[in-house]
């Protein structure tokens, strides 16, 4: 068989992929497209994350941050002291949840000397899950709760590397009333070193939170806790706990927030996510993300793990026509991943097939693979792409400006490679897991918090 002869192979095989993932990339689009239509016929006050006005504050209710960490001695000790000085409230507690085999993290929050700070060592040794040692902070909150005669009105959920808005408890007191969870935005903070990297969060996190998280909301389906400046009514997390022999938290799970929101969603009980401000800015948790391409897959792939391979098999399909749209955009991100990074490959092999044409006559001959009902099919994606890419860097302009809204459909691209390496090493972690017939195991970064050394 001569080169001439494979060119018609050539030729069929490339056009059939590319009318594949041509069709793959277009659903999506279309959906991403459907939730920007309904955010813009959203009212303006819930586009904008406004609840309606709250009731007057009563006595202050008390509060118990948790804050799980393992390895955190490089940040935790700033962390506490910026918390624990920034903390303007009459009845609030910090739980921090350590291991035994951590000795430099158990030595900086020992340096940390607060009467408000509770330091909760868990009996097996690091790292567990995440959850495992909520579970832990949990145990040591009913204890707290026995010896002062007094219930706790919400559990805050923080990480180490938090830099928490002295704002957010009275954001909670106003609007825990009546909901299961109150969601705060996640603001990623600028990394000079990193602007594409680590600035990629920057933009999915703006479209997100001020915008898709908001939709869920309107629509009624289940809001998926950050696992960070989240509140949780006390009575809910002790409902769950009831169900599951007294601990809130899957310690077989490696995205126990998201769960928490599903589970609070199907007893009946609603999440919301509040944009307020103080002084121009908003009531938000800021963080350092993941500055290189390893520990992005790394963080990414765990994400991934937890809420769709995983959260599938743990979660199921529950709920009405909205949860179960919510829970497939979810469920659909390493599937996705993988298509985008085969569009990628796709290009490449139509500016060669290109080459070939202008280099070799026979190859002249053939028909242009982007032809027929195939380029009406292409335009489409462009509009859809140029469409998101536009979205993207307004929503980052709002919340960051101008600059990092430049960066933003670069970071797209970036953002498309680290989501299809996290999703290949999800599915292999997954499988392992599988076969192994045993959860994966705690896989965190390295994390950084200001000023921190």
């Amino acid at each position: 068989m001569t080169a001439a002869d494979l060119l018609p192979i050539w030729h069929v095989a490339l056009g059939e992929a590319l009318l594949l993932v041509a069709m793959l990339v277009a659903i999506n689009g279309l959906d991403d497209l459907a939730i920007d239509l309904l955010w813009l016929r959203m009212p303006a006050a819930a586009r904008a994350g406004r609840l309606p006005p709250a009731p007057e504050l009563g006595p202050a209710p008390a509060f118990a941050i948790f804050i799980p960490a393992w390895d955190e001695s490089a940040v935790i000790g700033a962390m506490l002291r910026r918390l624990l000085a920034g903390l303007d409230w009459p009845d609030v507690r910090v739980f921090v949840g350590l291991y035994r085999n951590d000795p430099a993290g158990i030595a900086a929050v020992m340096s940390v000397a607060d009467p408000r700070l509770h330091v909760v060592i868990g009996p097996a040794p690091g790292p567990t899950t995440k959850a495992d040692c909520l579970n832990g902070l949990w145990q040591a909150l009913l204890a707290d709760e026995a010896a002062r005669g007094r219930a706790f009105a919400a559990i805050v959920l923080h990480d180490a590397e938090d830099v928490v808005h002295a704002g957010e408890l009275a954001v909670f007191a106003r609007h825990l009333p009546g909901h299961a969870m109150v969601q705060l935005p996640v603001i990623p903070l600028p990394d000079e070193r990193s602007p594409l990297i680590s600035g990629h969060y920057i933009d999915e996190f703006a479209e997100s939170h001020a915008k898709d998280l908001l939709v869920r909301q309107w629509l009624g389906a289940g809001l998926p806790s950050a696992g960070v400046g989240t509140a949780f009514c006390r009575h809910m997390l002790g409902r769950i706990a009831a169900q599951r022999g007294g601990l809130p938290f899957d310690a077989d799970s490696l995205t126990e927030d998201y769960e928490l929101g599903q589970r609070l969603h199907a007893l009946g009980g609603r999440g919301v996510l509040v944009w307020e401000q103080v002084g121009g800015a908003p009531v938000a948790t800021a963080e350092h993300f993941p500055a290189d391409f390893e520990a992005a897959v790394r963080q990414k792939a765990r994400w991934l793990v937890g809420i769709a391979l995983a959260g599938w098999d743990r979660l199921g399909w529950q709920g009405g026509l909205a949860q179960r749209w919510m829970l497939l955009r979810d469920r659909k991100a390493p599937l996705m991943a993988l298509v985008t990074l085969a569009a990628y490959v796709l290009l490449l092999l139509l500016v060669l097939d290109t080459a070939l044409r202008m280099a070799w006559p026979a190859a002249a001959q053939m028909p242009k693979v982007a032809s027929g009902p195939l380029l009406p099919l292409l335009w489409i994606n462009w509009l859809l792409l140029c469409w998101r890419l536009l979205w993207r860097a307004w929503f980052t302009w709002r919340l960051h400006g101008i600059t990092e809204a430049l960066l933003a459909s670069p970071r797209a691209a970036v953002g498309n490679f680290i989501n299809a390496a996290a999703a290949l090493r999800a599915l292999r972690r997954y499988a392992a897991a599988l076969r192994a017939g045993q959860p994966p195991a705690w896989d965190k970064t390295v994390h950084r918090f200001p000023g921190a050394a």
